[in-house]
Order: structure tokens, then C-alpha cells, then sequence
């Protein structure tokens, strides 16, 4: 050994023993008798004495040092709540530009700094709270489930009471949290609870973790974590009940049929604890007016889109209701309550809700639960009757960090003399029950789900059937998955999401990673993937074949293509345009090349795009795509952004040729961290539509909010009006 580097490898050798030392231990916490204020300074005498989390390492860009710009953490916690104080310090002394979207509650994304506490009170590595914030003291949270090991695992639409600020000094920042008890579910007498925070700091282009996390898993990965160890085993929090009701004014017109309409409601949630780990919500006449907008798409597909829940009452343990099943196929989906379908029309209308009771949470350390109950209102201008919708769902956790669960959903419609049934089935219940596996390795190398579910009518037919299996492998240089499904023809999971049935598929991906030491590439790799649809009736009636190629750059910028043969066989009439053209014919073929590509520019600049296309043969013509957002942030008080997506059909005579076009522009502005206005224009030539949604927000006590949404829709051509509506809502957090 050369003598003159011992210095260095003592240095590293301690550095290693170090964080192995404090992987093995932990973080310790005390609890204070003495008042801890949350004001961003860490003068409170508890700061001074608390154990630090210290040594954070680099997840990106490389995962193998520590990081540059280090992060200290500090937790206590008394009768009430639990405490985090901790300190960022930059690598630039002379820093002070921090980077933020807006001062909305629950930003996310790139670009933006901040620190994340993540909370595995049951130590099951599978569900966890999140909660975080940036150096303007704005505030997010969120619950991850299935262990944080895919990109949906996180929801940060999750709401709750806690407090935090931070304050800017110079060559650091420092922000403080407290956390009440109540807010988090956990089981009495624990005195150990998994933890990881981590840290996003834009102006370096560094993530860096407090557990090391391989940087080609998640970062909230559950897989990664190390104890929060308590002085003492935890009591129980005592009650927690909340009360938030709301009262709310509207007014609307139909320009369209005429008429008008107006009035006013009151209604609520009542959140209960039922013990430290299970929760009851109930709801009485919700309202979910205040919700924002669905951004609209342009529509190509001979199938339903899918949108995400939006509404707080469904959030809390969603994935114990939601999660079963795969993206696109779900034996429940809670969108489809509160929505009615107006025959004379086609359209999905909004339907009231008289109440509903939602029971969810840990029984212990291997068992949840959920049962779900709500009963929507009946409409007799469109002839629906009342609905009852049940569903209950158990979960038991096998081996380190996979689980099985069960599902069963009912819906059952109350017979009413004065809906008469013109179809025969409009009183029929709809039954679904399945069973699912997910498989989740303790290191996260192999996640994947193996399910069966069953859908229940009346008159019973066969092949009524959904199943599905997938594998997923995870390396630092190869990611695969195979997939395969089988979906009966006569599956009806009408409280689900079924975007297509009568098919068998099997499907397989596969992606090679280089990591270059140096340069502007951070990764970079080809992958070749296909997926086949068919069924015994029609043979094989879709498929695309893939050769991609995807660049991660240092600066958070990325790029893609795939090269794609696309087939498609159609076992039903088809307009490419969906314009109410001309059909493609019933039992015809067709095969096509196209190129996808998409590029993201590093949204931590003021400026910032993205853009995709999808273009090339399509069905028996072509189609020029080009969609994409631009973004300007004014920071910290908002943004404002262009939505655009544009399609050039050329096909054929005697098919029509369309240019379809939907702009989207919004305007989002936060003065403060609790008043926001946020304008959303929507012009889709498809639908021949113009909407406009603006909604002013207040949030004057935390978790209480005043709500006023203006929503208009106008005809293009002419800008008359199709109907408009105002509502005025107030919400209140009452703890009792």
C-alpha cells in the first residue's frame, strides 16, 4: 500500500463503517415535555440534544457517494405530536435561489427542493405516510402503497392536518414539521418504526437519501428503509374523530334545452378512528364540485379512457379497493359511483350521492381491511333508479413484502315503481369476486401480480371471467417484464373499468442501461418489446412490435423513440377519426409503421416544454401527431402553461380526413400559501367545445377551504354560450 494515501482510506473506511453503523442502528427518538414551536429555526432546546441523521447518500445522478450538499435530520415527539427538524445545507455558500412550482400545497415533480419524511409505522415495507416540504414552508403529503415500487404507488391527492415551516439562511435552509399523532395510523405498543427521508435539490440537479436506494428503483421505495427507534412503546392517541362539513350555493343554465337552475346544500364527512390503525369515514350528500376539471385528450381510440379518482372521500387506503386487478382492467373503479348514464343522450351525467359509510385501515401487522358502502340518489329525468354499491376487500401480507387479497363488489339497483324497466336488466344486480397475489422481492429486483376474478349476473353466462400474470425484473443495467392476460367475452364488471373484453394477451419488454462516467448523459439504452392481442374467434386482432432507445440526461432531461409495426383487425365498424365519418368496415386489417418519440426538457428552469409525436401509417392513411406542454413558472407565485395536442388524418376516399385540434391553456397562481386561483381553458374541435373552469380557492384554516369555481362551455364557431354554472362552497376541519 502506498503510505501517503492511508489518510484517504481511513477516511473511506470510517465513512463505510459509519453508515453501516447507522444502517444497523437507526435514527433514535426521545419524547420532549417541553413545547417545540414550528417557526423554521431550531433554537427549541429538544434541537440540541436530538440524535442526527446525518451521512445522506447521492440516488442521483450516481448512487454510489456521498452527497454533495449534505442534509442533517432531528426527531422527537411528546404527547401530541411528532417532531421533525432538519437542515440543508448547499454545496454553492453563496446560494439563494431555491426552486419551487408554486406555493400550492402538494407540488411535485423535478422541479422543485425539498425534504421527505417517509413513515412505515407497521414495518410491513409495503404502505407508508409521506410527508414533506420546501423552503417556502409549502407543505405536501401522501400515502404509497404496494411498496413504492411503480409509478402510481404515490398519492399526493391525500389531505390531512399537520403543520411545518422552513426558512432560507444563506448556505442552508431549515424547515420544521409536527405531525399529530392522530393523523397517522400505527399500532399501540410499537417501539420501532421504519423511515427513510429524502431530499430533491433542483439548483444541483441532486436527489440524495438517508438509507443508500440503488438509483434504479424508486425512490420512495419501501425496499430501502431503516428504524426510527422510540425511547418508549407508543400509547394509544387517544380519540380522534373529525368533522368536515360543508355548505354550498349554486346556479346554473342550459342554453342548450333551456332552462335554469339554482339552490343550496349542506352535507359532510365525519373521519373516526376505529383504534389507532382502522379508520371509518363516513359521508352524508357529498359534494365534489370543488374538484378540478379532467384535462381533456383527444380521443383516437375504439375504447373508454381512463381517468383517475380525484375525490378526498375515496383516498385514504384506496389501494385496498382500487389496486386490484391491472391498469385498464379493474373489478372496481370508484369513478363509476356518482356518475349515471343518460340513455336518450349516450352521455354520463353527474348523480348525487345520499351518503355512504367507508370502513379501511390495519387490523394488525400481516391483516387489512376495507368495506365500502354507498347509496346514490335516484333520477327520474333520465329513469335511473337508486344503486347500492357495496365492497369489501381483505389483504394478508406473505413473506417479506408481497400480500394476497380478496374482492368482492356488488352493485344492486332498489326497484322503483316509477322507473319503469324498458330493458329488461335495469334492475339486475352485478357482482364481481377475485382474488389477487402481488409479489413484491425484499430487495424489489421481482415485483408482479397474479389474479382471477369472476363477474356475477343474473342469467349467469359463461366465459364471464378476467385473469391476468406478470413478472417484473429490475437490475441496474436490465429491466424485463412478461405479461400475460385472458379476459372472457362476457366479463361485466359494471362498478369496475374493463377497456376491452374477449381477449388473450401476452406481452414482454426488455431494457439494457449504460452509465457513462462522465458527460451529459446520466443513462442511456436500447430495449425491444412487443404485446399481442387475439382471441379463438378472430385469431390475432392487434399487435405492435418495438425497437426503442431512451437518454436520461444529468440535467433531468429525457428522451425516447420506439420504431412500432402496428396491426389492427377490426371486429367492429370503425371511424379513425371519430368525427362521424365514413367507418372503416367490419372484418377488415390493417398494418402500419409509425414512430413515437418524446422529449422533456429540465424542468427546473422558468422555461420548460415537453413534447411527443406519435406519426406514421394509421389504419389505411397516415397521421401527423404532435402534442405537448410548454411551461412558464413565475416563481414562487404560480405558472402559467399551453396544452396542445394536434392530429392530421389523411385517409382515403371515402373516409374523412380530419384535423383535429385541442389547445389548453392555464393559468395557476398561488399569492400566498393559502389563496390560489387556478383558470383552465379548453378548446377540443373534436367535441366541438370550448370550457372554461376557473376556481379560486382559500384555505383559511388548515383543511378548511372556501371554494368558487365558474365553469362556462361555449360553440367554437360562434362563442355563444351551451350553459354555465357557479358554486360557492365552504369546508371546515373540525377535530372533536
Amino acid at each position: 500500500m502506498n503510505w501517503k494515501s492511508t489518510p484517504v482510506f481511513v477516511a473511506c473506511l470510517l465513512t463505510v463503517l459509519n453508515l453501516s453503523a447507522q444502517q444497523s442502528d437507526g435514527l433514535h427518538i426521545s419524547r420532549t415535555d417541553e413545547r417545540v414551536l414550528i417557526d423554521g429555526r431550531l433554537d427549541d432546546a429538544v434541537w440540541q440534544t436530538a440524535e442526527k441523521a446525518t451521512n445522506f447518500t447521492q440516488y442521483f445522478p450516481f448512487d454510489t457517494s456521498l452527497a454533495e450538499s449534505q442534509t442533517e435530520v432531528m426527531m422527537a415527539y411528546d404527547g401530541q405530536f411528532l417532531y421533525l427538524g432538519a437542515k440543508m445545507y448547499n454545496k454553492d455558500p453563496d446560494r439563494s435561489v431555491y426552486v419551487t412550482p408554486s406555493l400550492r400545497r402538494d407540488y411535485r415533480g423535478e422541479a422543485n427542493d425539498g425534504i421527505t419524511l417517509i413513515l412505515d409505522p407497521f414495518q410491513d415495507n409495503t404502505n407508508a405516510f409521506q410527508f414533506g416540504v420546501n423552503p417556502f414552508g409549502v407543505q405536501r403529503e401522501g400515502l404509497i402503497a404496494n411498496g413504492g415500487s411503480n409509478g402510481g404507488d404515490l398519492s399526493l391527492s391525500w389531505d390531512n392536518k399537520w403543520y411545518a415551516e422552513a426558512k432560507q439562511y444563506g448556505d442552508y435552509w431549515v424547515a420544521e414539521m409536527a405531525i399529530p399523532f392522530k393523523t397517522i395510523r400505527f399500532k399501540e405498543g410499537n417501539d420501532r418504526w421504519n423511515i427513510n427521508f429524502y431530499r430533491i435539490d433542483s439548483y444541483d440537479g441532486e436527489r440524495s437519501t438517508w438509507t443508500p436506494i440503488p438509483r434504479n428503483y424508486r425512490i420512495i421505495s419501501l425496499a430501502y428503509t431503516r428504524e426510527l427507534i422510540w425511547d418508549r412503546p407508543l400509547e394509544k392517541p387517544g380519540a380522534n374523530v373529525a368533522l368536515i362539513p360543508y355548505v354550498l350555493g349554486r346556479t346554473s343554465n342550459n342554453r342548450i334545452e333551456g332552462g335554469s337552475d339554482s339552490g343550496f346544500d349542506v352535507g359532510g364527512d365525519a373521519k373516526i378512528a376505529v383504534g389507532p390503525a382502522l379508520n371509518l369515514d363516513l359521508t352524508f350528500n357529498p359534494d365534489f364540485s370543488q374538484v378540478e376539471v379532467d384535462q381533456q385528450v383527444t380521443n383516437l381510440d375504439r375504447f373508454e379512457i381512463f381517468f383517475p379518482e380525484r375525490r378526498q372521500f375515496f383516498l385514504e387506503n384506496a389501494d385496498l379497493f382500487a389496486d386490484f386487478g391491472v391498469d385498464r382492467m379493474r373489478p372496481f373503479f370508484s369513478r363509476r359511483i356518482g356518475v349515471a348514464r343518460d340513455e336518450s343522450t349516450g352521455q354520463n351525467v353527474q348523480n348525487p350521492i345520499y351518503g355512504g359509510a367507508r370502513l379501511s385501515g390495519k387490523l394488525n401487522d400481516d391483516w387489512r381491511v376495507g368495506l365500502l358502502n354507498m347509496q346514490s340518489a335516484r333520477d327520474l329525468e333520465i329513469g335511473t333508479p337508486s344503486v347500492n354499491y357495496t365492497v369489501a376487500a381483505v389483504q394478508r401480507k406473505v413473506f417479506s413484502r408481497s400480500n394476497v387479497g380478496m374482492i368482492f363488489v356488488n352493485k344492486q339497483p332498489f326497484e322503483d315503481e316509477q322507473i319503469s324497466d324498458t330493458t329488461g336488466v335495469l334492475y339486475d344486480y352485478n357482482r364481481v369476486i377475485g382474488l389477487d397475489y402481488n409479489l413484491a422481492s425484499k430487495d424489489d429486483t421481482w415485483t408482479g401480480k397474479v389474479f382471477y376474478h369472476q363477474s356475477l349476473d343474473p342469467d349467469n353466462p359463461e366465459d364471464s371471467y378476467a385473469t391476468s400474470a406478470r413478472i417484473n425484473y429490475n437490475t441496474l443495467r436490465w429491466q424485463g417484464r412478461i405479461f400475460a392476460q385472458s379476459i372472457g367475452e362476457n366479463y361485466n364488471p359494471e362498478t369496475g373499468f374493463a377497456r376491452r373484453i374477449g381477449y388473450n394477451r401476452i406481452a414482454s419488454t426488455i431494457e439494457h442501461r449504460w452509465y457513462p462516467k462522465k458527460g451529459i448523459i446520466n443513462n442511456h439504452g436500447p430495449g425491444f418489446d412487443f404485446d399481442v392481442l387475439g382471441n379463438q374467434r378472430f385469431g390475432v386482432t392487434d399487435y405492435d412490435i418495438n425497437f426503442l432507445y431512451a437518454i436520461n440526461f444529468r440535467n433531468t432531461s429525457r428522451f425516447s423513440m420506439r420504431l412500432r409495426r402496428e396491426y389492427v383487425y377490426l371486429f367492429s365498424a370503425f371511424d379513425p377519426t371519430r368525427t362521424g365519418g365514413e367507418q372503416l368496415p367490419i372484418d377488415s386489417d390493417y398494418a402500419y409503421n409509425l414512430i413515437i418519440a418524446r422529449y422533456t426538457s429540465d424542468f427546473r428552469r422558468k422555461l420548460n416544454f415537453s413534447l411527443s409525436t406519435r406519426s406514421g401509417g394509421y389504419f389505411n392513411g397516415s397521421r401527423l401527431n404532435l402534442q405537448g406542454s410548454i411551461n412558464y413558472r413565475l416563481q414562487p407565485y404560480g405558472s402559467i402553461s399551453l396544452d396542445f395536442s394536434f392530429n392530421r388524418i389523411r385517409l382515403p376516399e371515402p373516409y374523412n380526413d380530419a384535423d383535429l385540434v385541442l389547445i389548453g391553456p392555464r393559468f395557476d397562481f398561488t399569492f400566498t400559501r393559502s389563496l390560489f386561483w387556478t383558470t383552465f381553458i379548453q378548446y377540443n374541435n373534436q367535441i366541438e367545445n370550448i370550457n372554461i373552469n376557473s376556481r379560486l380557492q382559500w384555505r383559511f384554516r388548515p383543511v378548511s377551504d372556501l371554494f368558487i369555481v365558474y365553469t362556462d362551455n361555449y360553440f367554437p364557431d360562434t362563442f355563444n354560450s351551451k350553459g354555465r354554472a357557479l358554486v360557492v362552497k365552504a369546508t371546515y376541519w373540525l377535530n372533536l
